[in-house]
């Protein structure tokens, strides 16, 4: 299927500015075309995903992507979405952030062949660029009548908006006018917020190149969830790329909690699967929902492309091992990951504990009376085995690695001993 077909049967596509033009280019030449990404922290989130996501499937049909991480344009901060100004980092700051996200987006492309990835920074032609060079070069190309017509700058105007992010627009201009010279670079994709700056890029392109001159953008929209809360955001907070921030298995519980309603939508929009592929998940969806069979699959494609094979293995083992009860099977590295979130109580010595006391101190029961009734009603299990021995006491070989006793009580009230 010709590619334009397939991001459109996928729902990626929201709008185009030249959609026959775009399609007769792609169809007889294999072009360059970029995405960017402004440093505001050291890692992604996935919220960033799919603009850069739709740009692999470009690179999948034979075309260049140039990946830009916005090292100038972090500086200065994108109005886009935003209600009031952003708070500007120190050049150390973006700088350790730019760094951050090349490191994740090398796992979405590939860098060697014929049309391997670029990796950009435009901090490399804005930072030298002085005022009187901006204004006679760049600004001279721009009425304030045409700026003040962008969704991003007249959003801003009854609460406020700084010179600094009025030209932010005009920056993100340079940019695609940048790599439209120096890597013939013919098309800009992003979210649907960056439709504005994408189309002043394709006038400055216009305006510098002259009229004979052929540029294209595309956006993407904005991901939802159905039941209207909002995509990216976990019980936890953010869903960070970061396996510091979000753990691989808070990343996959993030991908196989999804809704019914919403997965086979994120299957098309994230994955690399085949039409194929999906409509049988979507069937599945239908017919035999209890299955899980394509959140799981979601989960998997997802957590294995930002994360890689040996995170998932042990992502979807820590998963396996909450849902059974067999948590003695996991090491001490994964109870650490699996049950980070999870209350935790540190003895003070090694030696032997009588777990009626314990379950008191650590709070797992609420007095020594409902202690002893948790225990022999076989409310109470340690690292997955049920304790129901009133003298049981705990000690330094019912710790996994020498490190954690995980207790339940009841079956979802765990509590970690260390």
């Amino acid at each position: 299927m010709e590619l334009l077909k397939d991001l459109e049967w996928r729902g990626i596509v929201y709008q185009q500015t030249d959609e026959e033009g775009l399609e007769s280019l792609l169809n007889t030449e294999n072009i360059s075309l970029y995405c960017g990404v402004d440093p505001t922290a050291d890692s992604m989130h996935i919220g960033h995903l799919l603009p850069f996501l739709t740009l692999r499937r470009f690179q999948q049909h034979g075309h260049r992507p140039i990946v830009l991480v916005g090292g100038a344009t972090g500086l200065i901060g994108d109005p886009s979405g935003k209600s009031e100004e952003r708070k500007l980092q120190t050049l150390e700051t973006v700088e350790r952030n730019v760094n951050g996200l090349k490191g994740q987006l090398k796992s979405i492309f590939e860098f060697e062949g014929d049309n391997g990835a670029v990796m950009v920074n435009n901090y490399d032609w804005i930072g030298s660029i002085d005022m009187v060079t901006f204004l006679r070069d760049f600004g001279k190309h721009f009425g304030i009548n045409y700026l003040l017509a962008k969704d991003t700058i007249a959003s801003r105007l009854e609460t406020g908006i700084s010179f600094t992010e009025f030209t932010y627009t005009i920056l993100q201009a340079m940019d695609f006018n940048h790599l439209y010279g120096q890597f013939g670079c013919r098309l800009q994709i992003g979210g649907s917020d960056q439709w504005g700056n994408i189309t002043t890029g394709l006038e400055l392109i216009r305006k510098t190149n002259g009229e004979g001159s052929k540029a294209f953008g595309l956006t993407i929209p904005l991901v939802t969830k159905a039941d209207g809360t909002k995509f990216g955001k976990s019980e936890s907070g953010t869903v960070w790329l970061d396996p510091e921030k979000t753990t691989p298995y808070e990343f996959y519980q993030f991908w196989i909690n999804t809704a019914d309603a919403d997965v086979v939508k994120y299957l098309k929009y994230f994955t690399f699967l085949s039409h194929e592929e999906i409509d049988a998940l979507a069937e599945a969806v239908e017919n035999e929902p209890h299955l899980r069979k394509a959140q799981k699959t979601l989960a998997e494609e997802m957590t294995r492309l930002i994360h890689g094979e040996e995170a998932l293995r042990q992502a979807v083992k820590i998963t396996a091992a909450l849902f059974s009860g067999e948590v003695k099977n996991l090491t001490a590295e994964e109870i650490k990951l699996g049950f980070k979130d999870v209350p935790s109580f540190e003895r003070s010595s090694n030696e032997p504990a009588a777990l009626v006391d314990l379950l008191v101190e650590a709070k797992i029961s609420p007095s020594k009376r409902q202690a002893r009734e948790d225990i022999q009603n076989g409310a109470i299990s340690i690292n997955g085995d049920k304790v129901t021995e009133l003298d049981f006491t705990l000690s330094e070989a019912d710790m996994i690695e020498g490190q954690f006793a995980l207790i339940r009580r009841g079956k979802k009230k765990y509590t970690l001993i260390k």
